[in-house]
């Protein structure tokens, strides 16, 4: 286990976590659990987490898994995304607290007689600033994606690519994709901002949301893959747009690339078949750095956490029970 990965980590008073404890985690990580049991929280808590070096670290980590849920890619095409506009996503978190092997991260907003403070503690260090004197400065970390349910858009997907490009893995890229789909030959990012694909026998490229949402999908999680060499993948839905008997694929590259390239991975599914493939996929390769988290509601509206190991989930399987928490 590398020393940077999540072992554990308690989150209180974020979304639909008051006071949350798991521990056990891998090198890659499936989040599984009934609709709204709070997956997707799971995954941001985390990604705040691992982001949170600096408060403007912070604060873009929380802008982000905000705007994210809103998926503004197409309104944010008509209008410029203003410092306001930052600020009013930043602030729909009201309060974030999460401590893990990595970081304690502690954040309120305090709004108190018309003057507006954001309050940060991290790692020990506390501080409070006047929301006129914050600093609304983004701060991208090159090794920690994320990869909302609705993919990366086109800039997004550029951008990992390159690290494609830099580490001289094109013909590995085009191999991936030719098994997805037999007849593309070709991937590139031409004219800007623009993924296209080659098909074979043709001496043209074609957009990529031709091909349909999956391949996009796919794609983004491989790129995303080389682009976060020690550090950090969170994938939402990672099976949207992927059908079933591609996943065992999917599966033993997401495998061998995040333990070449020394990244965890995040990732949710409310797929039998995903969590049946994951541990298939795991056993075959002998994989012990892997887990599986089931996320249940309690009847006090709490969320407990049971983490599988490798060992645990594939022997779950073998007996054919139930894995995915309902």
């Amino acid at each position: 286990m590398s020393e940077h990965f999540i072992k554990n980590i308690e989150i209180k008073n974020f979304k639909c976590f008051t006071d949350f404890k798991a521990e056990g985690f891998g090198r890659v990580n499936l989040i599984g659990g009934k609709n709204n049991v709070g997956k997707t929280a799971f995954m941001e808590a985390v990604y705040v987490n691992v982001r949170s070096q600096t408060i403007n670290a912070s604060y873009h980590s929380m802008t982000d898994i905000a705007y994210r849920r809103d998926n503004l890619e197409l309104i944010e095409m008509t209008r410029h995304f203003t410092i306001k506009h930052q600020q009013e996503y930043f602030e729909k978190t009201k309060q974030y607290y999460s401590k893990s092997n990595i970081n304690e991260i502690k954040y309120k907003l305090i709004y108190d007689e018309g003057i507006k403070e954001y309050a940060f503690t991290i790692n020990g260090n506390y501080k409070t600033i006047n929301s006129n004197d914050f600093s609304y400065q983004k701060i991208n970390i090159k090794n920690i994606h994320y990869i909302d349910n609705f993919g990366l858009n086109n800039k997004e997907l550029k951008d990992v690519y390159i690290a494609v490009q830099r580490k001289d893995k094109e013909e590995d890229l085009y191999s991936y994709i030719n098994y997805f789909d037999k007849n593309i030959e070709k991937f590139k990012v031409m004219g800007g901002e623009s993924p296209e694909c080659k098909l074979k026998g043709k001496n043209e490229y074609r957009y990529i949301n031709e091909f349909g949402d999956g391949l996009k999908h796919y794609i983004s999680i491989i790129c995303s893959l080389y682009a976060c060499e020690d550090g950090y993948l969170f994938i939402d839905e990672i099976d949207n747009g992927i059908h079933y008997t591609q996943l065992d694929k999917l599966w033993e590259i997401i495998l061998e690339i995040a333990d070449e390239q020394n990244v965890q991975v995040f990732a949710t599914t409310h797929s039998k078949e995903a969590i049946e493939s994951y541990a298939r996929v795991a056993k075959r390769l002998k994989d012990e750095e892997i887990t599986y988290t089931i996320l249940t509601k309690l009847e006090d509206n709490s969320i407990d956490a049971g983490v599988y190991s490798a060992s645990m989930l594939i022997n779950t399987i073998d007996q054919e029970h139930e894995v995915r928490g309902w």
